[in-house]
């Protein structure tokens, strides 16, 4: 490898909302990345820092020329640069949009488990979540979409908007364009825009792509809102720099009213710098770091879908990891450890691997649908950590049960 994914960096007392936030030896929960983001990126930001003036900065043409032709590089989608509106983080640009788009009391519909932050940008806007919970198949682990309530929700008038993740977080699943041009039809024919939140679009496993949703078809164009952004796939979250894709002038117009009354629309001084130089010099990291993700996942999968690894369990049962497409988070099936404890949730065990063994992942019930059967793991990370908390998942899974059961 040209890069280096294996040093580990130490990243406590240095304000890192993931090493020192809470207590915990091993944090593998928030999604951001402990790898160094590629050097290219560092030495654009550098060549800023020696400029050493940071005043107020503006997009830039370059800015645009670099989103749109990654886009089209990258994903086959090519769009016209004017469809772009400046935004700090896809965070405050979804609750901008709530804010605009929407009014209170009325419903946004997300298919659930989904991100949880979604549900921060509803209901503290006064709007009501709607769910429709993605349809697990236990016997393939895999995530499918029950259409017939999802146009019963979406036929309800008081439902305006829908939320989208493409690709799908915590699930990691790469909606098919099928399946997107089927939501999006469903959304015009029931007059809900759709926003769609494609921050995990360039993590995908090696050999697949993902399909942006506006470029399915012309409804899905023209009713939509996409935010993207480097900050995942170049771990620059720090630097609040993203984007929205509005191909609709009018509701680009009202994206761009709501970013702005939010005043979230104003570039920091190494927000335009540090995404023009991902998007134009940063392809060649990110192919090492998907190669080297996938590894990781491979290793995880492996290793907990080991019998041996389970004596604490039934013969045949154990821990087992939802198949991805994308994103560097892992959804852990633990529906066999909270039968063999009679336990309802993973809140609890995600407590006990916290307190005995030092590491901290994320209950899956904050995800809501299903998700209280699991927990998610975030692998990006040199691949000795994940060893070392696979490790520690493994006798704190056994003792959690072993406990349990005699307690």
């Amino acid at each position: 490898m040209t890069y280096d994914f294996d040093t580990l960096i130490d990243r406590r007392g240095t304000g890192s909302l993931k090493w020192d936030e809470y207590n915990a030896e091993l944090p593998m929960w928030v999604a951001d990345m402990d790898f160094a983001t590629a050097p290219e990126i560092r030495e654009a930001l550098q060549r800023e820092l020696d400029r050493g003036v940071f005043g107020y900065a503006i997009e830039t043409a370059q800015w645009r020329h670099a989103i749109a032709n990654w886009w089209e590089r990258r994903h086959g989608f090519r769009f016209d640069e004017e469809w772009l509106v400046f935004s700090t983080g896809v965070v405050p640009t979804i609750s901008s949009i709530v804010r605009k788009l929407t009014t209170p009391a009325e419903n946004v519909l997300v298919m659930t488990p989904v991100y949880d932050i979604f549900f921060n940008s509803i209901l503290n806007n006064g709007r009501n979540p709607i769910e429709c919970p993605l349809v697990y198949d236990e016997a393939t682990m895999r995530y499918g979409i029950d259409f017939a309530d999802l146009e019963r929700k979406l036929a309800n008038p008081q439902t305006s908007l829908m939320l989208l993740c493409n690709p799908h977080n915590p699930i990691g699943i790469v909606w098919e364009k099928d399946t997107l041009e089927r939501i999006g039809e469903l959304a015009w024919k029931h007059h809900a825009i759709v926003v769609s939140d494609e921050i995990h679009c360039d993590l995908t496993m090696p050999g697949v792509d993902y399909t942006p949703f506006a470029s399915v078809s012309a409804h899905c164009r023209d009713n939509s809102v996409t935010c993207v952004a480097p900050t995942k796939t170049f771990n620059l979250a720090g630097l609040h720099t993203a984007a929205v894709v509005v191909p609709d002038p009018t509701l680009r117009h009202r994206v761009w009213r709501g970013i702005n009354t939010d005043e979230v629309g104003e570039p920091g001084a190494f927000a335009i710098p540090a995404a023009v130089a991902a998007f134009t010099q940063g392809e060649s990291w990110l192919e090492e770091l998907r190669a080297y993700l996938a590894e990781n996942r491979r290793v995880v999968t492996d290793y907990l879908h080991d019998p041996s690894h389970w004596p604490a369990l039934p013969e045949g049962a154990g821990v087992r990891v939802v198949p991805g497409e994308a994103t560097y988070l892992l959804w852990l099936d633990c529906a066999d450890v909270l039968d063999a404890v009679d336990g309802r949730d993973t809140e609890d065990l995600g407590d006990y691997l916290q307190r005995t063994t030092g590491l901290l992942l994320t209950a899956g019930g904050q995800y809501h649908g299903d998700g209280a059967r699991f927990l998610r793991l975030n692998v990006a990370c040199p691949l000795e950590r994940v060893c070392d908390a696979l490790d520690r998942f493994v006798r704190g899974v056994n003792a959690y049960v072993a406990e349990r059961r005699h307690g």
